[in-house]
């Protein structure tokens, strides 16, 4: 099943509306409406139905995954009303796929980890890439769906994208090992970790992770697919179009850590929640700094996985201007002795 959020405008304001997509046929499910046709069908009071829909099948796709196999199940019998709770794929306004509690991003591919340090960091990949399978926290706070306009950031001049597989966590889970840390995927989707490129790197020389050259903006969508209709993570085909032109054409392999063992490790003296979304890394040549391109106000970025879907973003016209931005300070060391 492929599932994904819409935004349904109400007297009330907008309402999240989670939805099972079935692009062969053109159209979405709403599937708290649909689930309530179907229990009236069975007897079921309009008012309760359209009450106990809501409750398995929220707007929150990180909540219902929450239900466990309740979700699932209702969500498939919703498909029995499917012809009276639809809308054309085309006319509605997609959210990120999953509003996750917790997003990471891992690092985990190796022809992207040679691109990146030939081109980037002019320099042999460390060691400790080797080592553990490493990844950052990022703001689930701006989170883009299908066709979402991102805004283009002013502080930066070098945007860039990231094609990444999101793993999309089903059940909780400490302390797991790569022999069962797959019991507890749910699906996937497209991950789009966007980069400010020119200024990743003085915030990285700070020693606390990446701040604002990723969080302005991720790309979620545009829906999971659950991991039944996945045969194999590995050896799925990406591509990445700007304007319409093919400028990548990639492939899910040369792991250095495999998702398994990704998951696992994140989970260790942690705790994996439903919802949760852990990005793959970026695939080999999924990013414009691999291949000398950066995104410019008012282009379109889609990136295409096999098994999923399309991601499609157009990039602002005009640029986000911050209302502030620090001054640098003296530097007080020039003369420092350790």
């Amino acid at each position: 099943m492929k599932l994904g959020r819409i935004a349904v405008p109400t007297p009330d304001g907008e309402q999240i509306r989670l939805v099972a997509a079935q692009p062969e046929q053109g159209r979405v499910i709403d599937l708290a409406r649909a689930y309530a046709l179907t229990l009236q069908r069975k007897g079921a009071e309009p008012d309760r139905a359209r009450a106990l829909a809501l409750a398995v099948l929220p707007g929150s796709l990180a909540a219902g995954i929450g239900g466990g196999s309740i979700f699932l199940d209702a969500a498939h019998d919703a498909l029995a009303a499917a012809d009276d709770a639809s809308y054309a794929i085309d006319e509605v306004s997609w959210r990120a796929a999953v509003d996750s509690p917790v997003i990471r991003d891992g690092l985990t591919f190796e022809q992207h980890i040679q691109n990146f340090h030939r081109i980037v960091a002019k320099a042999q990949p460390a060691r400790s890439i080797y080592e553990r399978p490493g990844y950052f926290k990022g703001t689930t706070a701006m989170s883009y769906g299908h066709n979402q306009e991102l805004p283009y950031p002013d502080f930066t001049e070098a945007l860039d994208w990231e094609l990444e597989v999101g793993y999309v966590v089903g059940k909780s889970g400490s302390n797991l090992t790569p022999e069962t840390s797959l019991d507890h995927l749910f699906g996937i989707t497209i991950f789009n970790d966007f980069s400010a490129r020119d200024i990743q790197g003085p915030e990285m020389a700070i020693g606390m992770g990446p701040q604002k050259c990723k969080d302005f903006g991720y790309g979620i969508g545009p829906w999971v697919t659950t991991m039944d209709e996945i045969d194999s993570i590995e050896g799925l085909r990406g591509q990445v179009r700007v304007n319409g032109e093919v400028l990548s054409d990639t492939k899910v392999e040369d792991f250095v850590y495999t998702p398994a063992e990704l998951l696992a490790y994140v989970s260790i003296s942690d705790r994996l929640q439903p919802g949760d979304l852990i990005g793959s890394g970026t695939m080999g040549f999924g990013a414009g700094v691999e291949i000398g391109r950066f995104l410019k106000p008012g282009d379109v970025i889609e990136l295409e996985l096999e098994g999923v879907g399309t991601l499609r973003t157009p990039i602002s016209v005009e640029r986000e201007k911050a209302p502030w931005w620090p001054e640098p300070r003296t530097y007080p060391h020039e003369a420092w002795v350790a």
